[in-house]
């Protein structure tokens, strides 16, 4: 396992990779020894860069879960930067209108933070709800695309 990691605005970001794929983008609270990959070069790279407001589309690396995870996750990496959408309005893309809380379920299962932009989904009455690594984050997230998108 190959690991590496950056100090963002917003916390230690550790990230994750085999050989041939990404397996993680967390924050964390400590480092661990580390060891980088191309691969992990390349999302650090693209980190940066997002940090810095230059990149709003990461690259999307193949997406591990069940199908209904899977399901959820390839919606949320279609929510435009800059932009919310609701756990109901994600629940409505994937045609499970009943499955609101699943969804938000397998949002909490996200493990590429930034990457599949889980930040950017609210409550339908816009509460910055269910931030696996804060709301504050999420905030702050959302804040920085926000000041970025017209760019």
């Amino acid at each position: 396992m190959y690991r590496g990691y950056m100090e963002s605005p917003i916390g230690l970001i550790e990230v994750t990779a085999t050989d041939t794929e990404l397996v993680s983008v967390l924050f964390v609270d400590k480092k661990q020894q580390s060891l980088e990959n191309e691969i992990i070069h390349h999302f650090l790279h693209e980190i940066d860069a997002y940090f810095k407001g230059d990149l709003k589309q990461f690259s999307i690396p193949p997406l591990k879960g069940t199908a209904f995870q899977s399901g959820v996750w390839n919606e949320l990496i279609h929510i435009p930067y800059g932009n919310r959408v609701s756990y109901s309005e994600i629940a409505q893309r994937i045609q499970k209108q009943k499955a609101v809380r699943a969804v938000g379920t397998a949002i909490g299962k996200n493990k590429l933070a930034l990457i599949v932009p889980c930040h950017r989904v609210v409550g339908k009455n816009g509460a910055l709800s269910g931030f696996a690594w804060g709301s504050w984050r999420k905030e702050w997230l959302l804040e920085h695309e926000k000041n970025h998108s017209q760019k």
